[in-house]
C-alpha cells in the first residue's frame, strides 16, 4: 500500500489473531518514530509490553494518567491523555501512528488528535468495524489493508472452534424500549433482574460446566453482583467485575481468574475490549443485546487458542422478543437456521463434516461426552434480522440528505402518505424507523421534481445557496471564516454576529426582526450559538455540506465541497456574501458601509 502512496489503512482482524503484533512489526519495518493510541490503560499497557518484546532496540514509554513520557521513540498513550496535551507535541513528531480499537475513531477526541498530527502512515486496528451509530470507519481509514473475520480465522486454525447451547427463558422483552441497537438499561434490568432467571443461570453453570473457567456477561453491575453472590453461596469461587471497582482490585481479580483461582467472572461493560484469558473455556451470554458489535466483542474474549482447549462453549440465554428487537445469538450472528445442542457453530470444514457424519448415524460426538446435553435434539432458529434487511436501504435521515428538501417537508410527506417507506421498524410503542430502497428514492425525486444530491453536485448546490442568501436574518451565515481545512471556530462566528448587529444599531438601522434575540440586544453566547445553528445551518448539515463538531466547538465545510472549491470560487463566494452584507447594512454613509465591509474582510484575512 505504501508503494502505491497510500497513507492510511484499516487492519480488520478478529480478536485473538494478532492485530497488535502485526502493527508493531510493520512499525518496526517502517522504522519511523511511532505513536500508539488506545482508549484504556489496559490496552496501553499491553501495547507497551508488545513493543518492548518485539522491538527491543526502540525506547518505549507510556503516556497515560500520571505517567506522561513523550520523548521515547515509541510512545504508547491513551487517547484522552494525548488529546489533553497536544500542545506538548509537534504535528510532525511521529512518522507512524497506530489507532487501536479503531471503530472509536469517529469520536471527536480521536478526530482532534488525528487531524493534528501529520504522520507518513496511519494504521487503524479493529475486530469490529461496524458501529452502532452507522458511521463507516472506512470514511476515516479509506482502505482495508487486510481482513480476517472470525469464521475464516477458525477455519484456518488461528482461533478455536465454537460450540453452542441455547437456554430458553420465559422473559418477555417485546416491550423493552430501545434506541437503534441499544436497550434501555432501566427497562432491561427491570425485565431480566428476576430471581427465576438469575437462578437459571446459576443452575445451568452447576449442571453443565461445573469447574470449567467461565465468563458470564451480565446486563448491569447489580446483575453481575447478584449472579456472583448466588454462585458463591453454592460454593463456587466467583467474582463480579465492572468499571465501578478500583483498577487495582480489578487487576487482582483478573489475575486470579487467569491463574484458575477464580472459576467464574461475572462481568458488566468491562471485558468487551482489551482483555482476554486464552484458558477461558465457557461464555454465558446472559446480557440481552441487539448490538452485533457488542456480541462479537464478548465472543472474542474466549476464542484464543490455549493448550488442551478443544473448543469454546457458548451458552446463549434466549429470551422472548419481537422480530424487530430480536437479540443476537451465535445462530443469528452466523445466520444458522438449524440448532443441535452443543454442535459446532464454527469449525473447519473437515470438523463440521465429521461431526455431521456422527449425527447422521445417531451417534454423539466425542467432544460432548462430558456435557449433559441430548445431542440429537433439534430446533429451527428464526434468524430474521431487520438490521440486515435495512442494510442496503436508506434511512429517513439519509433520505433528507439525498434530496434538496427540508427535514420538515420529508416528515410531512411521510406522515401524509405521499412517501411510503419500503421497511418500517417499530422501535417502541410510539416510535418507528423508516427505510427506503434506492429505486424508491429516485422514483419520488422524479415524481416531485427534487434534485438528488451527491458528491458530484454538492459543491454547486452549496455555492448556489450562498449566492442566493438574504442577509437580513441572523440565522443565515454570511460566510465561514475557514482555515485551509475548511474549519472555523463557532466562537468566532458568534463574535462576528455580535459585531454585525452592533454595527447595524450604531448605523441607526433595525438590527433584526422584532422577535429575534439580536434585535433585543441582551443575549448570551449560548443563545447566539443556538440561533446560528438553526436554519439554514441545519439545512446545510442535512445536505452534508457543513458539519458541527460539538465537543471541539468547530464548524467544518464537508470535504466533498471544500476540496473542490477553487481559490477563485472561494474568493467569489466570499465577495458575494460581502456584497449581501453591505446591502444589508445599508445606511446613507458610504464610509460607514466601506468600513464595515473592511472589518469583515479583516476577519477573513486573519483566519486565513
Amino acid at each position: 500500500m505504501r508503494c502505491n502512496f497510500e497513507t492510511i489503512a484499516l487492519l480488520y482482524h478478529a480478536t485473538g489473531t494478532g492485530k497488535t503484533v502485526t502493527a508493531v512489526m510493520d512499525a518496526k519495518r517502517f522504522g519511523k518514530r511511532t505513536l500508539f493510541l488506545a482508549h484504556t490503560v489496559e490496552l496501553v499497557d499491553q501495547a507497551t509490553k508488545t513493543f518492548r518484546e518485539l522491538w527491543p532496540r526502540a525506547t518505549v514509554s507510556r503516556y497515560v494518567e500520571s505517567m506522561k513520557q513523550g520523548n521515547a521513540f515509541v510512545v504508547c498513550g491513551s487517547i484522552q491523555s494525548v488529546a489533553l496535551n497536544l500542545e506538548r507535541f509537534k504535528p510532525d513528531d511521529f512518522g507512524y501512528i497506530i489507532v487501536d480499537e479503531a471503530h472509536h475513531a469517529s469520536a471527536d477526541t480521536y478526530q482532534e488528535v488525528l487531524s493534528y498530527f501529520t504522520p507518513e502512515f496511519t494504521l487503524g486496528l479493529t475486530a469490529t468495524p461496524e458501529r452502532a451509530d452507522d458511521k463507516n470507519i472506512l470514511e476515516i481509514f479509506k482502505n482495508t489493508a487486510h481482513k480476517l473475520d472470525i469464521q475464516t480465522a477458525v477455519e484456518i486454525g488461528e482461533l478455536v472452534p465454537v460450540r453452542c447451547i441455547r437456554i430458553h427463558t420465559n422473559i418477555d422483552l417485546t416491550r423493552v424500549r430501545f434506541n437503534s441497537v441499544q436497550y434501555s438499561i432501566r427497562d432491561l434490568e427491570s425485565k431480566i433482574y428476576v430471581l427465576e432467571r438469575n437462578q437459571l443461570i446459576v443452575d445451568t453453570w452447576l449442571q453443565y460446566v461445573r469447574d470449567k473457567r467461565t465468563v458470564i456477561f451480565c446486563a448491569s453491575v447489580k446483575h453481575a453482583q447478584e449472579i456472583a453472590g448466588r454462585l458463591h453461596d453454592a460454593g463456587v469461587s466467583a467474582e463480579a467485575v465492572s468499571g465501578e471497582i478500583k483498577a487495582s482490585n480489578r487487576r487482582e481479580v483478573l489475575a486470579r481468574f487467569e491463574k484458575g483461582e477464580i472459576k467464574v467472572l461475572c462481568a458488566c461493560d468491562l471485558l468487551n475490549e482489551g482483555w482476554d484469558c486464552p484458558a477461558t473455556e465457557v461464555l454465558f451470554m446472559a446480557r440481552p443485546t441487539m448490538s452485533k458489535v457488542l456480541y462479537t466483542q464478548q465472543l472474542g474474549r474466549g476464542m484464543r487458542l490455549s493448550p488442551g482447549k478443544e473448543s469454546l462453549m457458548v451458552f446463549d440465554f434466549v429470551n422472548n422478543a419481537s422480530q424487530y428487537n430480536m437479540l443476537y445469538s451465535m445462530h443469528r450472528l452466523f445466520r444458522l437456521k438449524e440448532y443441535k445442542p452443543g454442535a459446532l457453530v464454527l469449525g473447519t470444514k473437515g470438523q463440521k463434516a465429521a461431526e455431521q457424519g456422527l449425527y447422521d448415524k445417531g451417534e454423539r460426538p466425542d467432544a460432548l461426552i462430558d456435557w449433559p446435553v441430548d445431542a440429537l435434539d433439534y430446533e429451527l432458529v428464526d434468524i430474521f434480522n431487520w438490521q440486515e434487511e435495512a442494510a442496503g436501504m436508506i434511512s429517513q435521515m439519509e433520505f433528507v440528505r439525498r434530496v434538496d428538501m427540508q427535514t420538515e417537508t420529508i416528515e410531512r410527506y411521510v406522515r401524509d402518505g405521499l412517501l411510503v417507506p419500503d421497511l418500517v421498524v417499530p422501535m417502541s410503542e410510539h416510535r418507528t424507523f423508516k427505510y427506503f430502497k434506492e429505486e424508491t428514492l429516485q422514483k419520488y425525486a422524479r415524481q416531485y421534481g427534487w434534485t438528488l444530491i451527491d458528491d458530484s453536485n454538492r459543491k454547486e448546490l452549496f455555492l448556489d445557496m450562498v449566492r442566493q442568501m438574504d442577509m437580513s436574518y441572523s440565522y443565515k451565515p454570511v460566510l465561514l471564516f475557514a482555515d485551509d481545512k475548511g474549519r472555523v471556530k463557532l466562537s468566532d462566528i458568534v463574535t462576528y454576529f455580535r459585531e454585525f448587529y452592533e454595527a447595524r444599531r450604531a448605523a441607526g438601522l433595525v438590527a433584526e426582526k422584532a422577535n429575534s434575540i439580536f434585535a433585543k440586544g441582551s443575549y448570551t453566547d449560548a443563545q447566539a450559538q443556538r440561533n446560528i445553528l438553526s436554519n439554514p445551518f441545519k439545512r446545510f448539515e442535512d445536505m452534508q455540506m457543513l458539519h458541527h463538531t460539538k465537543t471541539l466547538g468547530v464548524i467544518q465545510v464537508d470535504e466533498s465541497v471544500w476540496k473542490k472549491l477553487t481559490r477563485e470560487e472561494n474568493r467569489r463566494s466570499s465577495g458575494c456574501a460581502m456584497r449581501n452584507w453591505k446591502t444589508t447594512i445599508g445606511g446613507s454613509d458610504p464610509g460607514q458601509r466601506d468600513n464595515l465591509c473592511w472589518e469583515g474582510a479583516r476577519w477573513r484575512a486573519k483566519s486565513i
